[in-house]
């Protein structure tokens, strides 16, 4: 398998604190990779600089051999890497089926003139979307809350529209901050089942979890982060057995 995305030397500071400290990952095509390590680790701050939202104080990111090191949120969803969050962020007030609309709007065409106008390709786009997410319903088990307020979902099936709305926006690959986070075991087993699925799609998958059995269970591999850095990375059997993994954050009962 061919490396997908590739992160080489990666830092970053806020004020005087070095957060991120020469990080350096690749991660393979079709592939699911774990990223874990205590609250302060660096984990969530990674994913702010591979979607966007932090710019790296210095290192370089490379997605398909292209360097996208510094470039916008938009503009890197654009090119192909989407990302949910540790907290479920919808639009409330919107239907279940426009969420997910809105995340397929990263792959159309129509300008604001000519969709105000209503100009030629607009309807067919706009038919376009709508069964674009109408499909990734279906796929996460929603299509029957389409038109249901997002904000009266139950809070696991937030996650799942938020997943939704993520891959309408047709990603190579997916990054899933905690998304295990508030799921009760029933949930969690399913989303291990979409997150399967996902990689059968095709999609390469990068996940932080708190939850050690389901990251465990279904990553390919693991890097474990300590205080920035990268302490171990290897099969999840690997970073299991690993002393200083043990020691550092898992403890005896791992």
């Amino acid at each position: 398998m061919q490396d997908v995305l590739t992160v080489q030397d990666l830092e970053i500071r806020f004020g005087g604190l070095l957060v991120l400290d020469g990080v350096s990952f690749h991660v393979r095509e079709g592939e699911i990779l774990g990223i874990i390590g205590p609250n302060g680790a660096g984990k969530t701050t990674l994913f702010n600089i591979l979607s966007g939202i932090y710019r790296p104080t210095a290192g370089r990111i490379l997605f398909q051999g292209r360097a996208i090191t510094g470039w916008k949120m938009h503009a890197v969803a654009t090119s192909g890497v989407g990302r949910t969050f540790q907290n479920v962020r919808l639009f409330g007030n919107m239907s279940v089926l426009e969420n997910v609309m809105v995340g397929r709007h990263a792959r159309t065409h129509t300008g604001f003139v000519r969709a105000l106008l209503r100009l030629g390709g607009v309807r067919r786009e706009e038919k376009e979307t709508l069964g674009a997410a109408m499909r990734e319903l279906e796929f996460v088990g929603l299509a029957d809350s389409a038109l249901l307020p997002a904000a009266g979902l139950p809070f696991g099936k937030q996650r799942l529209l938020e997943i939704a709305r993520t891959l309408a926006s047709e990603p190579r690959v997916l990054l899933l901050d905690e998304p295990a986070a508030g799921l009760n075991p029933r949930e969690t087993e399913g989303l291990s089942r979409t997150i399967g699925r996902i990689r059968d799609r095709g999609i390469t998958v990068v996940l932080v979890e708190h939850d050690m059995e389901l990251l465990m269970g279904i990553s390919d591999r693991v890097i474990v982060l300590h205080n920035g850095r990268t302490i171990c990375e290897g099969s999840p059997r690997q970073v299991q057995d690993d002393p200083q993994v043990i020691a550092a954050y898992l403890g005896d009962g791992f």
